[in-house]
This record gives structure tokens, C-alpha cells and sequence, in this order.
């Protein structure tokens, strides 16, 4: 035991190794377990991830205990944290494994009515809204201290099982950078967290564009007495009797028959040039034929005398 009752220091090495033991422990009993996974020493690196730490920084509360848990977070030490609605519950390896609770009071109806009115018409889609895509007015409603979407520390309750008696000690701070670096992977855990729902961000946008959509139109509609002044027509109310009117009415329209169809119609003679020339030479094949099988007729006789 060391000065002042306080354990003696133990290495981030150790920890480390202290913190996998513990870790398979917890995993057979526990089950699964959610770590934030830093791929640098950045821990934060999306719009909602920096966004979370940035609003826990502005604040002089936790000011002198953040860096303590800047350091846990990147060593590793925060080796289970789960976000549900209002809560944050984390293991934080340190001489020992302490166990955090953190709970988050959801946004006030008056507030989220009021953001959600702001952002009206700015955010196009889900993805967007998640990918952090947003205008930078829309931005800075959303972070805007007070009555944005991130907690004040009136409205953030702390418990850490180590012996440390300040509030915001520096597991806690741990746990809460390590939800900033979840936001990178999960964003949607940020409005769980809240208690808000991200589609009425969505469905405001949508509802400001149908509301205007409907007064350009309602402008452009003419009546139906202007449509009738305008291209000179008596306009017939009921449709239907008008119609059977003018069936009951109409003549019989007769079938026409085109040139084109009649002379379809009529049978084409074949065409008969060479059979009469073949007919006429048969014909006279036949009379020459006839004439010599006839015997010659004899000439007649003269009935005047000769003269003397």
C-alpha cells in the first residue's frame, strides 16, 4: 500500500496484460464485448466522434481530467463499452477492472422540436445525416452549446467503482472518449443515446419541401370558368351525359372503300397478246392446210363466139 492508501502505480504494459486476462473472463461470462478500436492515436476522426469530444472539452468541469483519459482510451484500457438508451456502461482496466456508468438524460420534446424546425429543409437523407454531409449552419445548430443534440454536464450523471472521489475521474473520462471513437463506427448510437429519433430530422426536411411544393402548385392550378374564358369553350359539367348525347345522336358512319381496296377486289385478266398471235397462226396453218387437200375448180367457159 502506498502513500495515502493509493495503490502503487502500474505500468500501461501492465495493465494491458491484466486487462486481456480480465478480458476472456468477462467474455465467458459476459458474452460479447464491445471495445473502442483506435486505428491511431487519433481517437475520433468523423464528424460525430469529434463533435462528441469537442463538446466534453468546451466545458472547465472536466477540463482537468480529460487528458488522464485520453491516455487510457489509447492504451487500450476501455475494454468494454456498451451504449443503450440514457446509459453508458464500461470496464476500465487500471490497478484493477472498474466498471462505469454513466446516464444521459434524453433531449428535452421542446428542444428536439425546436432543432429538428431549425434543420428543416437542410439534411436530404438518412445517409447523409449519419455520414455527417451537413451545411455548416446545420452544423453548428446541431453542436451549438445548450440546446444542441450534445449533453451538458447537468445532464450527464457519473459512477466509477475506483476509489477516486471526484466525479470525473479519469476512467470515466476514459469511457467517454471511448464513445466518441464508437460514434466513428456507429453514429446512429448517438441519437439511441439521446432518446431521439434521426428520421424526424429527415421527415421535417420532407415535410418543409411538400408544404411549399403544394403552394407553387396551388398556384398554377386555373379554374374552370378562367380556362373557359381563356380558349373561348363551353365547358360541359357532367362528362358522362354528354357523351351518351352525342352517341345517341351521331349518324351511322358508312364504310368507305378505297381505289386502292376495290381494285384489289376486281380480278385481273391474264395477259393474252401471245396466245392470239399463237391462235392466228394455227388458224392459218389450218386454212393452207384445207386448201391443198380441196382439188383445183376448172376454170368456166367462155360463151361468146370468137370473131372471124
Amino acid at each position: 500500500m502506498s502513500f495515502r492508501g493509493w495503490k502503487p502505480y502500474v505500468p500501461v504494459a501492465k495493465r494491458r496484460e491484466q486487462a486481456a486476462k480480465k478480458l476472456t473472463k468477462l467474455q465467458k461470462t459476459k458474452g460479447t464485448l464491445v471495445s473502442p478500436v483506435l486505428a491511431s492515436r487519433t481517437i475520433a476522426a468523423s464528424f460525430w466522434g469529434k463533435s462528441w469530444c469537442d463538446n466534453l472539452e468546451r466545458y472547465s468541469d472536466y477540463a482537468n481530467r480529460m487528458p488522464r483519459g485520453r491516455t487510457y482510451v489509447r492504451s487500450g484500457s476501455v475494454v468494454d463499452l456498451q451504449v443503450t438508451e440514457g446509459l453508458v456502461t464500461a470496464k476500465v482496466a487500471g490497478s484493477e477492472l472498474y466498471s462505469i456508468s454513466i446516464a444521459i438524460a434524453p433531449v428535452a420534446r421542446t428542444r428536439w422540436t425546436a432543432l429538428a424546425k431549425d434543420c428543416s429543409g437542410s439534411i436530404d437523407s438518412v445517409v447523409e445525416l449519419l455520414q455527417g454531409r451537413l451545411a455548416k449552419g446545420v452544423m453548428d445548430r446541431v453542436c451549438r452549446q445548450g440546446d444542441g443534440l450534445f449533453p451538458a454536464p447537468k445532464e450527464i450523471k457519473l459512477s466509477c467503482s475506483c476509489p477516486d472521489w471526484a466525479d470525473m475521474c479519469k476512467h470515466v473520462a476514459a469511457a467517454l472518449y471511448g464513445v466518441g471513437s464508437r460514434l466513428d463506427e456507429q453514429p446512429e448510437l448517438l441519437f439511441l443515446l439521446r432518446g431521439v429519433d434521426k428520421n424526424d430530422l429527415i421527415a421535417s426536411a420532407g415535410a418543409g419541401m411538400g408544404s411549399a411544393r403544394q403552394t407553387v402548385v396551388k398556384g398554377k392550378v386555373l379554374a374552370d370558368d378562367n380556362m373557359a374564358a381563356l380558349f373561348g369553350l363551353d365547358l360541359v359539367e357532367d362528362f358522362s351525359a354528354s357523351t351518351e348525347a352525342a352517341r345517341t345522336t351521331a349518324k351511322p358512319i358508312r364504310p368507305r372503300t378505297s381505289k386502292a381496296a376495290h381494285a384489289r377486289d376486281v380480278p385481273v385478266p391474264a395477259k393474252t397478246s401471245g396466245s392470239r398471235v399463237r391462235a392466228k397462226s394455227t388458224q392459218k396453218a389450218g386454212a393452207l392446210k384445207a386448201s391443198a387437200a380441196q382439188p383445183p375448180t376448172p376454170a368456166k367457159k367462155s360463151l361468146s363466139r370468137p370473131r372471124a
